[in-house]
């Protein structure tokens, strides 16, 4: 009887060890298959005001590049958005979406106001941000003389789609 019970412990033992030997294998397997990044180089960008150039994406924003592309290798892009004032709504209400993984604005100063695809109008501030999911619809409806904005997009080329001209 004793014999019988300690083959029947020697078995669950047995199998419990390879459980945990698999679920190890699996766990590693998954990390040698994940996609290897080059490392990012080390940056340190000082504010210039002269940074801040006028041949970005908008016609009405002047966009300070923060470095972040270059140091990511591609992977990211970061830049200060600075808007020209005053707001002209029939130039800046453009509908469009931007192809992109990932995209977060941060009100640095003053407030913008934009309308998101089933999300309504939203008028943040500084202090306040969004994460625009990608391809949503929006468009700006206005902003502040003094407004601007920290964008962070991955990735760091992406393509912007205009629905209205």
């Amino acid at each position: 009887m004793a014999r019988t019970k300690l083959k029947a412990r020697s078995r669950r033992t047995a199998v419990r060890k390879g459980a945990t030997r698999s679920r190890t294998r699996s766990k590693a397997g998954v990390k040698a298959t994940a996609k290897a990044r080059p490392r990012h180089k080390f940056l340190v960008k000082r504010f210039r005001p002269e940074d801040f150039k006028g041949d970005g994406l908008r016609n009405y924003a002047h966009y300070r590049d923060l470095g972040i592309k270059d140091a990511t290798r591609g992977m990211v892009v970061a830049h200060a958005i600075r808007f020209v004032a005053p707001c002209d709504p029939k130039v800046v209400s453009k509908e469009h979406y931007h192809d992109t993984e990932f995209q977060m604005i941060y009100v640095l100063k003053g407030s913008f106001t934009s309308q998101f695809e089933g999300q309504g109008v939203h008028t943040m501030r500084a202090g306040d941000c969004w994460l625009q999911p990608p391809g949503i619809k929006h468009k700006a409806l206005d902003y502040s003389d003094d407004c601007e904005l920290l964008e962070i997009v991955m990735p760091a080329d992406f393509k912007t789609v205009e629905l209205e001209k």
